[in-house]
């Protein structure tokens, strides 16, 4: 009978209470905080730098793919459009 009035206290005991021992404490002085904050940017500013970096190199192939595209593409038309002019002006 103790054990059945015991348990659901000592399970809500521990409910209220386990927040607060989970708690961190606060040790940090205010130069250690600016110290955090000045690592977190430099590595923020890094990961910025990378991403420019891999958005420039895939546009760059992307250009240099679409130009190829695009001269091939017109030395063909220039090569079919003489021919046709070829055609029209050979004598019958």
């Amino acid at each position: 009978m103790f054990q059945n009035k015991c348990i659901p206290t000592l399970l809500l005991s521990i409910a209220l209470c386990g927040p607060a021992l989970a708690m961190p404490t606060q040790d940090q002085s205010a130069s250690q905080d600016i110290k955090d904050a000045g690592h977190d940017t430099k590595d923020a500013a890094k990961d910025t730098g990378r991403a420019t970096k891999k958005t420039a190199k895939k546009t760059g192939h992307a250009v240099k793919k679409t130009t190829k595209k695009a001269a091939h593409k017109t030395a063909s038309e220039t090569k079919e459009g003489a021919q046709k002019v070829e055609d029209k002006t050979q004598p019958n």
